[in-house]
C-alpha cells in the first residue's frame, strides 16, 4: 500500500499510542487487552475521523473548495472534527445536524460537540431524523452552489475510498507497531457505525496479509445492514488502493447486539463501560460510538466468547467530547463525594 500517491495533508498526531490496559484485563480475568489510542490524533480533542479527513480534506482543497459541508447526528464526533480541520485550513464548514434522538436536554443539544462545532467557526442547520440525509447533503451542496460557493461534500462520518484511506494507513502503523514490540495480536475490536473506520482497517489489514480479524460493534444499523455496508465500503477502497478482490465477505464481521434502544441512548451496560475505562486506566470514552463498542467487548469476554488466553486490541475511534452532553445519564452530583469526606 502506497498511500503517498493521495493527496494528504498531515495534521493528525501520528502514530497514536498502543498501550496496554492491565488493570482492566485482571478485573476481568483475562484476555490481555491493548488499547489504540485514536483518541489522540489531534485536532479539538481527537478521534478517528481525523485520519480519514487528513485524506478527504486534501482532496477538499485541490479542488478548490471554499466551503466544506458535512452531516452527522447532534452530537456528531465527525461533525466537530471537520470543524476544527477547516479552521486549520482557512476554509468554511457548514453541517447538516439530523436529531437522531429526539432529546430535547440542553446539554444534549447545545454543549459538547455541538458547542464545539460553533466554537470553531462551523455553521449549522438542523434535521429531523430518519431523513435520508445523503439527499438532504445533496441538496444542501446544491443551493449552496447555486449562491457561488465552491462545495465539498463529505458524506457522514467521512466514510467513502478516500476517508477510509485513513484507516487503510491505521492498519499499517498498527501492524508496525505489533511488530516492533513483538506483539501478536488475536483480533480488534472497535465501534463501527458509518462503516468508515472498519472497512479501511479490515482493506489495510488483508492488503498486508496480517491474519488479525477485525470485529465492529454495531451502534446503530441491524446486523445485515452493517456487514453490507462495511464490506462494500471495504471493496471500493480496495479498488482505490489498487488490490481488488482482497477483501473477502467473511472478512467483514460485526455484532450489533450492543446498539440497545438506538443510535446515540446510552445503555446501562455502555454507561458501565464508560466508568469501568475511566476509573481503572484513565481513559474517556464516549456513550455513542466507543463506550458502546467497549461495553461489547466487555460482556464478550465475560461470556467467554473472547477467550481469556488472547490478546485483543481495543482501537479507540474518540469522542470523549460527547460525554458532556450526557451528564445526565450518569446521575452524579454533589453527593458522589465519600461518606468520610463529607463534613
Amino acid at each position: 500500500m502506497h498511500l503517498a500517491r493521495f493527496p494528504r495533508i498531515h495534521l493528525a498526531h501520528l502514530p497514536t499510542p498502543l498501550e496496554p490496559m492491565e488493570r482492566l484485563s485482571k478485573e476481568l480475568g483475562g484476555p490481555t487487552l491493548w488499547i489504540k489510542r485514536d483518541d489522540c490524533t489531534g485536532l479539538s480533542t481527537g478521534g478517528n475521523k481525523t485520519r480519514k479527513l487528513e485524506f478527504l480534506m486534501a482532496e477538499a482543497r485541490a479542488e478548490g473548495a471554499d466551503l466544506v459541508l458535512t452531516q452527522g447526528a447532534t452530537q456528531s464526533n465527525h461533525a466537530r472534527q471537520t470543524a476544527a480541520f477547516a479552521a486549520k485550513l482557512g476554509i468554511d464548514c457548514h453541517i447538516l445536524l439530523e436529531d437522531r434522538t429526539g432529546s430535547t436536554d440542553p446539554a444534549y443539544t447545545a454543549n459538547g460537540n455541538v458547542f464545539l462545532d460553533f466554537l470553531h467557526g462551523a455553521t449549522a442547520e438542523t434535521r429531523p431524523g430518519g431523513l435520508d440525509m445523503n439527499a438532504e447533503l445533496e441538496a444542501a451542496a446544491e443551493r449552496l452552489r447555486a449562491q457561488g460557493r465552491t462545495v465539498y461534500a463529505i458524506p457522514g462520518g467521512g466514510s467513502n475510498p478516500t476517508g477510509a484511506l485513513g484507516y487503510a494507513n491505521c492498519a499499517l502503523e498498527l501492524v508496525h507497531q505489533a511488530n516492533e514490540r513483538g506483539l501478536r495480536i488475536d483480533r480488534i475490536v472497535h465501534a463501527t457505525g458509518s462503516a468508515g473506520t472498519q472497512a479501511g482497517l479490515v482493506t489495510g489489514l488483508q492488503a498486508l496479509n496480517a491474519g488479525i480479524p477485525v470485529l465492529g460493534i454495531g451502534v446503530r444499523a441491524p446486523k445485515p445492514k452493517q456487514e453490507e455496508s462495511v464490506y462494500a465500503l471495504a471493496c471500493a477502497t480496495a479498488d482505490k488502493l489498487g488490490c481488488a478482490g482482497v477483501v473477502a465477505r467473511e472478512d467483514v464481521v460485526a455484532n450489533t447486539d450492543y446498539v440497545g434502544p438506538g443510535y446515540g441512548v446510552p445503555t446501562p451496560e455502555c454507561l458501565e463501560a464508560i466508568e469501568l475505562f475511566a476509573q481503572l486506566e484513565g481513559i474517556l470514552l464516549d456513550p455513542v460510538y466507543s463506550g458502546k463498542g467497549a461495553a461489547g467487548l466487555i460482556d464478550l469476554i465475560r461470556k467467554g466468547e473472547i477467550g481469556r488466553d488472547e490478546t485483543v486490541v481495543f482501537l479507540h475511534t474518540g469522542g470523549a467530547a460527547g460525554l458532556f452532553g450526557y451528564v445526565g445519564a450518569f446521575g452524579y452530583g454533589a453527593a458522589k463525594a465519600a461518606p468520610e469526606a463529607v463534613a
